[in-house]
């Protein structure tokens, strides 16, 4: 009876032992398949969200790309236009010294410059010389100065104080010559602005307008002047 009694217990503690591994097992079967679960679900979170900030990110470079070839152009068009302004104000610039070359041409403002003045007098009283005219200063001495002085450079040209223009006229009147209208008598003071070096060796060229002008006997003098100063014309004449 006894070990009847021993062998049922053991049943029953085995069946026990069986009932709590199975539990045990099931339980741990079922907590591990629910981790596992939510690591998946938190793993796929993870990844959509990866995905969507590459995808915002690959937009943005995209949109930086294409903003960066935006402002190179817009750059490139400054540059073009910066350019087209220089242009225009070097073109302006050049336009405004023609327009003052041409004023000071035609003697409209005063004008002052390093230069040299040439004196020509009438040559002494020869009573052996009929002809008075031998020794006297024609139109055509005054022309060979100042157009020897013009082809030399000289920017700007005064007869006893009054400015040539490109219009001017010389005349001689007898013992005067008559410049736009107005007589002046000798000796002539023709004055001229511009390198006075250049203008004194164009003169004096062996041959040339200096001895041409001397050999009629004409007293020719030739100065050089740091500083000559010459007044617009006044009016019209």
């Amino acid at each position: 009876m006894k070990m009847k009694k021993v062998k049922g217990k053991h049943v029953v503690l085995s069946l026990v032992c069986l009932v709590l591994g199975y539990m045990i097992a099931f339980s741990y079967h079922f907590t591990q398949k629910e981790i596992q679960n939510e690591k998946n679900n938190i793993s796929g979170v993870q990844w959509e969200r990866t995905l969507e900030l590459r995808n915002q990110l690959n937009d943005q470079k995209e949109k930086n790309r294409k903003l960066a070839q935006e402002l190179h152009e817009k750059q490139d068009k400054v540059l073009e236009n910066e350019k087209g302004l220089a242009n225009e104000a070097q073109e302006y610039l050049n336009l405004a010294e023609d327009a003052e070359k041409y004023r000071m041409y035609l003697g409209k403002v005063k004008v002052k410059g390093k230069g040299v003045t040439v004196t020509l007098a009438d040559g002494a009283y020869d009573p052996k010389v009929e002809n008075i005219n031998s020794y006297l200063v024609h139109e055509y001495h005054v022309f060979k100065v100042i157009n020897e002085l013009y082809i030399s450079g000289a920017e700007a040209i005064a007869i006893n104080g009054q400015r040539l223009t490109s219009h001017s006229y010389i005349l001689c009147t007898g013992p005067v010559i008559t410049v736009d209208g107005i007589q002046h008598p000798a000796p002539f003071e023709i004055t001229a602005i511009g390198d006075p070096d250049v203008l004194t060796s164009a003169l004096n060229l062996t041959g040339g307008v200096k001895d041409q002008i001397v050999n009629d006997n004409i007293v020719f003098t030739l100065e050089k002047k740091n500083e000559i100063v010459l007044n617009p014309i006044i009016g019209s004449l």
